[in-house]
C-alpha cells in the first residue's frame, strides 16, 4: 500500500515501455528511439516495470503506469494490460496500474475493461487520440465510456501534440487533429460523472483545455510530457488559482524523469500553498486514496 503521508509526490502520468522482447520486429523500438530522441531521455533502452519501480521508490514517489494499446492503427502489439498489472502487483507500495484498451474494439473493449475492473480493481483507462486514431466524442466509444462512469473509474487522455511519430516521414502516419482537448467538452457533457484527465499542456490549444476544465467539474488537467520551465505563463496563472485543485502532477517516464519535472517545477512561479495539492493531494483525492 502507498503512504501518502510520506511520498512526496504523485506521478499521475507513466509508461510501461518495455514489453520484454514482444516487438522484436514490428518497428515499436525505432519509434520509441525517435521519441527518445525527441525528449532528451536519459536511457538507451526502455526501463522494465521492476527498473521503473526502482526508480520511484528511490525517488520517493508514486506513480501511475500504463501500458497504450494502439494495436489497429499502428500494427505494434501492445503490452497488455495483465502483463503490466502482475508486475505492478509485485511494486505496489510505489506504483498504481492503469488498463489501456482501444476503444475501436468497440464490444471486446467493453467486455475487457469490465474484466479489468472486476478482477484488477482497475481505476483508470489511457487513451491516446492520435495514437489509436479516433476523435474522443465518436459515438464508438460511447459504450466503453459508460462502462468507466457507472464504475467510477477515470479517463486520462492524451491531448495535444505529441513526440510518437515526430520526425519521422509523415509523422510516422499520426494525426495529431485528434488529439484537441475540445473534443473532451462533448465526452464531459454526455457523461457528467466519468473523471477525465486531459493530459499534458495541449500545446497548440492550451486555452482550449483550460476552458473545458474550468467549465466541467469532472475534467481535470496533468501537466505531464514537458518540463515546467517551458509551461505557457497562461497555464501558471490557472494554476495558481481556479484550477488550483483541478491539475495534477505528471512526468511522462520514461521519456522524462520524475526528478527533472520536480526540480524544474521548484523553478516556476508557483504558490507555496498550491504546490501540495499539484504534488499529491489532487491525484490522492481523483484516485480515492483519501477523502
Amino acid at each position: 500500500m502507498i503512504d501518502i503521508e510520506t511520498i512526496r509526490a504523485i506521478d499521475i502520468h507513466t509508461h510501461a515501455e518495455e514489453p520484454c522482447g514482444c516487438h522484436p520486429d514490428d518497428g515499436y523500438d525505432d519509434l520509441q528511439s525517435r521519441m527518445a530522441k525527441y525528449f532528451g531521455a536519459p536511457w538507451s533502452h526502455p526501463p522494465t516495470i521492476p527498473e521503473t519501480a526502482a526508480h520511484f521508490r528511490e525517488q520517493n514517489i508514486a506513480a501511475v503506469i500504463f501500458p497504450v494499446d494502439a494495436e489497429r492503427e499502428t500494427g505494434y502489439r501492445r503490452y497488455t494490460n495483465d502483463q503490466v498489472i502482475e508486475q505492478v502487483r509485485d511494486n505496489s507500495d510505489v506504483l498504481i496500474p492503469f488498463a489501456s484498451i482501444d476503444p475501436w474494439k468497440g464490444k471486446m473493449a467493453v467486455r475487457e475493461a469490465k474484466r479489468m475492473i472486476e478482477e484488477y480493481g482497475i481505476k483508470g483507462f489511457k487513451f491516446h487520440p492520435t495514437f489509436q486514431g479516433f476523435y474522443p466524442n465518436d459515438r464508438m466509444a460511447y459504450p466503453f465510456y459508460e462502462v468507466l462512469e457507472e464504475n467510477g473509474c477515470i479517463g486520462l487522455f492524451h491531448t495535444g501534440q505529441t513526440g510518437v511519430g515526430s520526425g519521422m516521414p509523415g509523422g510516422n502516419g499520426m494525426r495529431i487533429k485528434y488529439s484537441n482537448p475540445i473534443y473532451l467538452d462533448d465526452v464531459a457533457v454526455d457523461f457528467p460523472d466519468f473523471k477525465i484527465i486531459m493530459a499534458h499542456p495541449s500545446f497548440p490549444w492550451q486555452e482550449e483545455a483550460l476552458a473545458v476544465a474550468q467549465h466541467k467539474p469532472n475534467v481535470h488537467i496533468d501537466l505531464s510530457g514537458w518540463s515546467p520551465k517551458y509551461f505557457p505563463e497562461i497555464l501558471v496563472r490557472y494554476c495558481n488559482s481556479i484550477l488550483k485543485k483541478k491539475v495534477l502532477f505528471g512526468s511522462d517516464w520514461p521519456m522524462i524523469t520524475p526528478e527533472r519535472w520536480l526540480n524544474d517545477f521548484e523553478k516556476i512561479n508557483i504558490k507555496d500553498e498550491v504546490r501540495p495539492d499539484i504534488l499529491k493531494y489532487n491525484s490522492a483525492r481523483l484516485l480515492g486514496l483519501i477523502d
